[in-house]
């Protein structure tokens, strides 16, 4: 079946298969968050311990878990952590500006860095705006196009909620640069909650972005 990035909370895990990464999706918890497992090679990682560790534990399997990154601070992309990291033993990594506010945090990440998993490389984004300490994890798919995981920074139809007119500009200020700015159409994004899109099928709206404030 062909990736569609549609999932609901208690259906099956949607997954997607490049030529080094495999990305399975799957919804939790009541605020219908993704989380996201990654396996390249023999190593694995997930992009937020949302919430529903029976899940998520089930989803890691027998392979075992190598890292958890939290893409930022709010408690609903946390819920599991402690229990994914007891269980897993998994470094639990998250930005500096927002893992005074995550319940476990072993090391932290700052824009530029590089997370590993197998042989495959994440690279860190800041975008300060939904929170201080938000980030987007790019993988540059060598065989094809990028792969974008933008927590709620970014979603279909919009940027991620803000409560003030400089956290709006800060995060937008940050899309247009460092993700619109400097990545391809075809970028796919996967966002921290609902359907994914294309930075190709999102671009015309920006403009009509800047000028709503949200």
């Amino acid at each position: 079946m062909a990736y569609t990035g549609d999932v609901t909370k208690g259906g099956a895990p949607a997954v997607r298969t490049l030529g080094h990464l495999t990305i399975t999706k799957v919804s939790v918890g009541p605020m219908d968050n993704n989380a996201y497992l990654l396996r390249c090679g023999d190593e694995q990682l997930l992009i937020d311990a949302a919430n529903d560790d029976e899940t998520l534990l089930a989803l890691i399997g027998d392979a075992g878990l190598a890292t958890v990154v939290t893409t930022h601070r709010h408690g609903d992309h946390w819920q599991a952590l402690e229990d994914v990291v007891s269980a897993t033993g998994a470094r639990s990594l998250a930005h500096a500006d927002d893992a005074g506010e995550i319940p476990v945090v072993t090391a932290t990440l700052a824009e530029g860095d590089t997370v590993t998993v197998g042989d495959c490389s994440l690279e860190v984004i800041h975008l300060v705006g939904h929170t201080p300490g938000s980030i987007a994890l790019l993988y540059r798919d060598p065989d094809g196009h990028g792969h974008l995981w933008t927590g709620d920074s970014l979603f279909p139809g919009g940027p991620g909620r803000t409560t003030s007119p400089t956290e709006f500009d800060s995060l937008m200020t940050g899309l247009e640069t460092k993700v619109f700015g400097q990545l391809p159409d075809d970028t796919w994004f996967y966002p921290g909650h609902g359907r994914d899109s294309t930075l190709g099928k999102e671009r015309p709206a920006i403009p009509e972005w800047r000028a709503r404030g949200w």
